[in-house]
């Protein structure tokens, strides 16, 4: 892999001189094949179309089916994955992917540039994060193994933002790339291949026997490196409730699950049958607004709202104590973190927040939660919130749905809803740029008046995009979460951590963002 770009060079190098040394390290071994491996995850999936879905739940399944052109690595630095070598421009004007040989999609075609020019024709269009092509002028194929990337400007984050699994650019074949949005076939060139998706119930998969491992590394390394399917089957089933997640995994009826809850962790760890596998800083726990519909178009309500929170509480209730306060939208450790704008943080002010409600002319009106049953902490810190906004004259409500329901809701309407509750944790993991990309139009999360995203915020996200060192990337993500929270453009509650486990007979799963199936096995 040769790349030029100094902002990524030693990441991407390093692991890049890895991958091509696989001599020196013993590749993945299943220590043993067959079986059925049932899986509980926690929320329900709205679809397996990864170009236009950017639920967990979705990523959760479809990661495990579908590739990219580079992904991430453990450490969240990017790789190469379907891309053989990636060269860049020394002006940054061109990228060239060469692609790796022998790769097939699940319907048994071979895998050619003209696949991936189609897929990137697809993601314009309808790609929920298709602003990131937006600084490409035209892409080529000038070869079956070779795609290319003609730039309008040269963007230092580029590889960065396409690396991305937030909602990435998954490869898929040309015949099905005319899909409409949510509609894509679930076809890709992933170790583990589509059976059946039945709503609210389960998804299966099975073993691709026609996928090529990728021999640069000796194993899973993110979303990338060296993946083998060691069991027959995986059976995503979708389990909302906790205590059924949990007494599956007692009774071995579930190898593994998504989630266990702060209070059954005490006495699971107990359990020579179970292993717990946490994830500190799992997401950032979070609320975003929409400035489209009354009252929270009003910037003082807004700000009221804000100081009257109390994230203490709020974040102790919904994890059961397992959080850690967080002011923005980095964790202490990563390079972008910053405390900028933590004078807006945990304010637990109600004079203050009355104070701001009578300037800004609220009369009552009501205030509506948006919220969903299937992740837990989000209808906690639902109800926390809207006692919170009671005990300063808020009329807050509570709007209940199903997780795929609410998403949808939030994405397609501007009516009917005042704060919807989610989490920030693929694109937090990922770093400024991702971090900060959901305020950012396309995504536009905080829901602008006539989808008019902030202007000032989007000038700190031009530079966080294009600043040409890391110091000028990190002062511009410092102004942008400051312009978020001073205008009440999302309210970030803290972090949470969380817990997936397994049977004591499954080896070799490693707690990721996402669950990964390759390279886990059954033993006995």
């Amino acid at each position: 892999m040769r790349l030029s770009h100094h902002a990524l060079l030693g990441a991407v190098s390093a692991l890049a001189l890895a991958a091509g040394a696989p001599a020196s390290a013993q590749q993945f071994a299943c220590g043993k094949t067959g079986g059925n491996l049932v899986f509980a995850q926690e929320a329900k999936v709205n679809s397996l179309d990864q170009h236009t879905s950017s639920t967990i739940s979705t990523r959760n399944v479809a990661m495990n089916m579908f590739e990219s052109l580079m992904t991430r690595d453990e450490n969240m630095n990017p790789i190469p994955e379907l891309a053989q070598d990636v060269i860049e421009a020394p002006d940054g004007m061109m990228y060239t992917f060469k692609l790796r040989q022998g790769v097939k999609f699940h319907n048994g075609k071979p895998m050619t540039s003209d696949d991936v020019m189609a897929t990137f024709d697809r993601y314009k269009k309808v790609g929920i994060d298709r602003g990131i092509l937006d600084v490409v002028d035209k892409w080529e194929a000038p070869a079956p193994d070779t795609f290319v990337l003609k730039m309008k400007q040269a963007q230092p984050t580029f590889l960065e933002n396409l690396s991305s699994f937030s909602v990435p650019i998954v490869i898929v074949p040309r015949e099905n790339a005319d899909a409409a949005a949510m509609q894509l076939k679930t076809v890709g060139t992933g170790p583990w291949e589509f059976v059946e998706f039945v709503a609210d119930s389960h998804v299966r998969l099975k073993r691709y026997d026609g996928y090529t491992p990728d021999k640069r590394f000796p194993t899973t390394n993110g979303f990338g490196g060296y993946k083998v399917a060691c069991v027959d089957t995986v059976n995503m089933r979708i389990v909302t409730e906790a205590g059924a997640r949990v007494a599956g995994l007692e009774t071995g009826e579930f190898h593994g699950v998504e989630d266990i809850p702060a209070k059954a962790q005490s006495r699971l760890k107990d359990n020579k049958n179970i292993v717990l596998k946490p994830l500190n800083n799992f997401w950032v726990q979070i609320a975003t607004p929409n400035l489209s519909f009354p009252p929270t178009d009003n910037l003082k309500v807004r700000q009221a709202i804000q100081a009257a929170m109390d994230m203490e509480e709020l974040m102790e209730a919904a994890t059961d104590g397992a959080y850690k306060l967080n002011i923005g939208f980095q964790y202490p450790g990563q390079a972008f973190y910053t405390e900028a704008g933590k004078e807006t943080y945990n304010q637990k002010n109600k004079e203050k927040a009355k104070k701001l409600l009578a300037e800004g002319g609220y009369k009552g009106e009501k205030v509506i939660l948006l919220t969903n049953q299937d992740y837990s902490n989000m209808y906690t810190a639902a109800l926390v919130m809207s006692e919170q906004l009671k005990a300063v004259g808020i009329n807050a409500e509570l709007l209940v749905m199903d997780w795929p329901a609410s998403v949808q809701k939030q994405q397609n309407t501007t009516d009917g809803w005042n704060f919807f509750f989610t989490g920030y944790g693929t694109n937090t993991s990922l770093g400024g740029v991702a971090a900060l990309r959901f305020h950012a139009h396309p995504f536009n999360t905080y829901k602008p008046k006539d989808n008019k995203p902030d202007e000032e915020f989007m000038t700190h996200f031009t530079a966080l995009t294009n600043g040409k060192t890391l110091d000028e990337r990190k002062a511009a993500f410092a102004k942008g979460q400051a312009r978020i929270l001073d205008q009440v453009l999302a309210l970030p509650f803290g972090s949470l951590t969380k817990v997936q486990a397994v049977r004591a007979n499954v080896e070799d799963f490693k707690p990721f963002r996402i669950p990964r199936m390759s390279n886990v096995w059954i033993k006995g």
